[in-house]
């Protein structure tokens, strides 16, 4: 690992220093500052030539601010020779807007990843996409891992008896379905129909949940809406405990007050955000290890695969 570097933008510092931790190292010497007008300026302040370097910088809010960083981050270890450049998103943002699904309304996602790759990314390390498909917006390889060994991890220790995971839209079977399989539970699907971005209504549940314990799996938390409703229909229909989950916690404006005094017992996230300071009910697991395994491998050039699992 002597010709690997680690470089961190302002983020997840936490996180990065986590993911050195791990990996015995140093965090790579960068200074990001800005001018008075709020323009970025950044300087490199060790030798990256010929080296493979891993940028961690999760494009989280402030999104813009972050996501910009990243870039001239990206062209600053380009234009100083680095040998790769692979730039790792524990959270990528900007990945709802996918797909065309009304008239006139941009592909986002696609704009973003075609900025990453043209500031001078040469691999991208993420998590969880909000869509799969957003891999092939790069034309570069991606590496996507997924944070379900280390929630399931968790969740195993708890030892739950007839528990129900339950995916709080028909787009989250898959994820649910695997959190089911590994957890020998059945699976429920809540029927929700989004009426705006930030607003959605929940009908019913497809599924038995009554007198058991229920687990909702999403790969992000935002207004909270969707699983606090997906909550109180599954407390109606009989549901004992309600556990949620993601890896994101986007967590805008006052979801966390909306999340504390819900139905649910208690809301499992991950650090690809940052979070200082949050309510007992919250649970936040370390994905550091993860990060850090398959940079290790990445720069080694020995296969991932196994991570999945």
């Amino acid at each position: 690992m002597d010709s690997c570097l680690i470089f961190s933008g302002n983020s997840n510092k936490n996180l990065a220093e986590n993911i050195c931790k791990y990996l015995n190292k140093e965090i790579g010497k960068i200074n990001i500052y800005r001018f008075k007008d709020g323009e970025i300026c950044v300087k490199i302040e060790e030798n990256v030539r010929g080296k493979d370097v891993f940028v961690i910088q999760s494009t989280c809010p402030p999104v813009n601010e972050n996501l910009m960083e990243l870039l001239i981050i990206l062209d600053a270890l380009r234009r100083a020779s680095s040998k790769r450049i692979t730039a790792v998103l524990p959270y990528f943002g900007y990945a709802r807007q996918d797909r065309k699904d009304q008239p006139r309304v941009p592909i986002t996602a696609k704009l973003i990843a075609n900025l990453i790759v043209s500031a001078g990314a040469n691999r991208i390390l993420t998590m969880d996409l909000h869509a799969p498909q957003i891999q092939g917006f790069f034309d570069i390889p991606v590496d996507h891992l997924f944070a379900a060994p280390i929630v399931i991890s968790y969740l195993e220790e708890k030892v739950f008896d007839k528990l129900v995971v339950v995916a709080p839209d028909v787009g989250g079977v898959k994820m649910a379905r695997a959190f089911a399989k590994r957890l020998d539970a059945s699976l429920a699907i809540v029927d929700k129909r989004r009426e705006s971005p930030d607003k959605v209504e929940v009908t019913h549940v497809i599924g038995e949940v009554k007198g058991k314990k229920v687990i909702i799996v999403d790969d992000m938390i935002s207004t909270g809406n969707t699983i606090i409703e997906a909550a109180d229909i599954l407390i109606k229909g009989g549901a004992i405990e309600v556990y949620g989950c993601a890896s994101h916690a986007v967590f805008s404006e006052d979801t966390i007050e909306k999340l504390n005094n819900s139905n649910l017992k208690e809301i499992i996230i991950t650090n690809t955000i940052p979070h200082l300071s949050l309510p007992p009910k919250f649970k936040i697991l370390s994905v550091s290890s993860l990060l850090g395994e398959a940079i290790k491998r990445i720069h080694l050039e020995t296969s991932i695969s196994s991570l999945f699992i």
